[in-house]
C-alpha cells in the first residue's frame, strides 16, 4: 500500500503507525492542535470556565453554608436544589443531535448569564432558589454539547488526556468558588455572598467570546451530511490542513462507515434502544454504576456538607473551615491533572481499581478517626481526620474525577452518545439529590456509624470494576463502542474504514499521475 492508510496487526487493523507521537510541546502541529483544542489557550479558557461554572455551583454552596452572612440572609436554610439539570435532561441531547454540540454550548452559556445575573440580585431565599434552577437547567446543555465535542474533535493520540482533562478541569471551579468565598468572608455586608456570585458570570461571557473560535464536531457534520466540512476539520486539526494525509482519510472513512451503519437503525433509535441488545446492556450496566460510584463513594459527605462535617470533629472556625477547603481543592486539581495525562499509560480499568481500592482504605482510616474525635474528643484523631480526607481525595481524584466523563462517551456509539450521556448525567442528578438530601439528616442522625455504610459499599464498587469494567485505551471511538457488540464488528469496522481510506488514497495518486502526465504533453 503505496503510503496506506492502515496496516493489519492480527485480526484488528492498526493505525497507530499513522499517527504524529511527537510531545506536543515539540511539536509545532500538535501544538497548534491543543492550543486550538482544549488544553491550553483561547479555547482552554472557555473549557476551563465551563468547568468553572459547573463545579461553582457546588462548591460555592459548600463555601457559601460556612459564611454567617448568607445563613442570615436566607434564615439558615438545609438542603440544596438539583431540579434545575433535572428539568433539562429531556431536551439537552436532541438539542445536542439536532442543532450540534456548539449550538448547545452557546444556549447552555446564555442560561447561566441570565441565572447568574438572578443569584446576585437575590433579595430573598425564593429567587436564591430560582437562580439556581436556572443556573442548574443551563450548565447541563453546556454540560452535554461540551465534552461530546471535545471527544469528538481530539486528535487520536491525545483524545484520552484531553477529554479527561475536561473532567479533572471543573475542580479549577472548585479552587476559584472555595478562594472566592475565603476572600469575601470577612465582608460585612452582603456583598460576601453576592460578590461568589456574581463572578460565576464571567467565565460563561468568555466562553460566549471564544466559542466562535472553536469548530463543530466533524461527527455530527458527518452525520448531517456535510462531509466536506468534516474532512476540512480533521485535516486542518489532525494534518496541517492535509486532506490526503493517511491518517485523515482513515479516521474520515471509520467515522463514515461507523455512522453509516448507525443511521441503518436509526429509525428504531430511542430511550429504549440503550436497552436492547446485550452490548447496549453492558454499557448502560457499567455507566449506571460509575455515575452513582462517582457521588456514592463517601466523597459527597465532603463535598457538599464539609462544614457540618468539620463542626461534629469539633472545628468550628469559619475561617479555618474556608482554608482547608480551599487548599484541599488545590490538591485535588494536581492530582486529577497526573491522572488525566497517565489515562492511557495505565489504562481507564487500572486507574479505576486503584483509586476505588485506595478509597475504601482510607474511607475505612476515616471512620476510625471521626469515631475517636466525634465520640471521646481526641484532638490528634481530629487532626489526622483531615489528613486522611486529603489521601481519600486522592485516590478519589485519580479516576472519578477525570475518567468518568471519558469512559461514559468513548464507550458509546455515536447514534446513542448523547442519549447515554445525557442518562450518566441523570444518574448523576439523582445520586446528587441523595447527597443532598438523606446524607445531612443519616450525619445528623448516625453520627460515625453511617460512615460505616459506605465502608460496605465500597467493598461492593471494587468488586463491581474488577469483574465488569473493560479496558478501553489506545483505540479510536468507533473501535471503543464496538468492543460491547463484540470482537467482529471493531475487525469489521477498522477494515472497512481501512480499505475505503486506501481506495481513496489510490484515487488520490492516480488524479496526480494523471495531472503530470497530462502536463508533460
Amino acid at each position: 500500500m503505496a503510503g496506506g492508510a492502515a496496516v493489519s496487526s492480527g485480526q484488528t487493523i492498526s493505525y497507530g503507525h499513522l499517527i504524529d507521537r511527537t510531545p506536543w510541546y515539540k511539536n509545532s502541529h500538535l501544538l497548534h492542535h491543543v492550543l486550538m483544542d482544549t488544553t491550553v489557550g483561547e479555547t482552554t479558557f472557555v473549557r476551563t470556565f465551563l468547568h468553572t461554572e459547573a463545579m461553582f455551583l457546588g462548591s460555592m454552596i459548600n463555601g457559601l453554608q460556612s459564611l454567617p452572612q448568607w445563613q442570615d440572609a436566607f434564615n439558615h436554610p438545609t438542603g440544596s436544589s438539583n431540579i434545575g439539570s433535572l428539568s433539562a435532561l429531556p431536551f439537552a441531547p436532541y438539542m445536542a443531535d439536532g442543532l450540534g454540540r456548539r449550538f448547545t454550548i452557546i444556549f447552555g452559556a446564555c442560561l447561566m448569564v441570565a441565572g447568574t445575573i438572578l443569584q446576585t440580585a437575590s433579595q430573598n431565599v425564593r429567587m436564591f432558589i430560582g437562580a439556581r434552577w436556572l443556573l442548574g437547567f443551563g450548565v447541563n446543555f453546556a454540560a452535554t454539547g461540551a465534552p461530546m465535542l471535545i471527544s469528538e474533535l481530539a486528535y487520536p493520540s491525545q483524545r484520552g488526556q484531553i477529554t479527561s482533562m475536561y473532567n479533572s478541569l471543573w475542580i479549577f471551579g472548585s479552587i476559584v468558588a472555595a478562594w472566592t468565598t475565603f476572600g469575601t468572608f470577612h465582608i460585612g455586608t452582603s456583598w460576601s455572598w453576592r460578590i461568589p456570585s456574581a463572578i460565576q458570570g464571567f467565565p460563561s461571557i468568555i466562553q460566549l467570546v471564544f466559542i466562535w473560535f472553536v469548530p463543530e464536531s466533524p461527527r455530527w457534520l458527518v452525520s448531517k451530511g456535510r462531509e466536506e466540512e468534516a474532512l476540512d476539520i480533521l485535516a486542518y486539526y489532525h494534518a496541517r490542513g492535509n486532506a490526503k494525509d493517511p491518517l485523515v482519510e482513515f479516521e474520515f472513512e471509520e467515522i463514515r462507515s461507523a455512522i453509516q451503519k448507525d443511521s441503518e437503525v436509526k429509525r428504531n433509535v430511542g430511550w429504549l434502544t440503550l436497552i436492547k441488545t446485550p452490548g447496549n446492556r453492558r454499557r448502560m450496566r457499567i455507566i449506571v454504576a460509575i455515575a452513582f460510584f462517582s457521588q456514592w463513594s463517601g466523597n459527597g459527605l465532603t463535598s457538599y456538607y464539609l462544614n457540618q462535617v468539620f463542626d461534629a470533629i469539633g472545628i468550628t472556625d469559619p475561617t479555618l473551615q474556608l482554608l482547608i477547603n480551599g487548599i484541599l481543592q488545590i490538591y485535588n486539581f494536581f492530582i486529577c491533572v497526573i491522572a488525566s495525562m497517565l489515562c492511557d499509560k495505565l489504562g481507564r480499568r487500572k486507574l479505576f481499581l486503584i483509586s476505588t481500592g485506595g478509597m475504601l482504605i482510607f474511607w475505612t482510616l476515616e471512620t476510625v478517626c471521626f469515631f475517636l474525635s466525634s465520640v471521646h474528643g481526641n484532638v490528634a484523631a481530629a487532626h489526622t481526620f483531615i489528613a486522611m480526607i486529603a489521601l481519600f481525595g486522592t485516590f478519589y481524584a485519580l479516576a472519578y474525577s477525570p475518567l468518568i466523563v471519558t469512559y461514559t462517551i468513548e464507550i458509546l456509539p455515536y447514534e446513542l452518545r448523547s442519549r447515554g450521556f445525557t442518562f450518566f448525567n441523570f444518574v448523576i442528578c439523582l445520586s446528587l439529590v441523595f447527597n443532598q438530601y438523606v446524607n445531612p439528616i443519616a450525619l445528623k442522625a448516625l453520627g460515625w456509624k453511617y460512615y460505616t455504610v459506605y465502608i460496605a459499599w465500597l467493598v461492593f464498587e471494587v468488586t463491581f470494576i474488577y469483574f465488569y469494567l473493560i479496558e478501553t485505551k489506545n483505540r479510536t471511538l468507533e473501535e471503543t463502542s464496538a468492543l460491547f457488540d463484540g470482537d467482529d464488528t471493531v475487525v469489521a469496522l477498522s477494515n472497512q474504514a481501512a480499505e475505503k481510506a486506501e481506495i481513496r488514497h489510490r484515487a488520490t495518486e492516480t488524479k496526480i499521475d494523471d495531472s503530470i502526465e497530462k502536463q508533460s504533453f
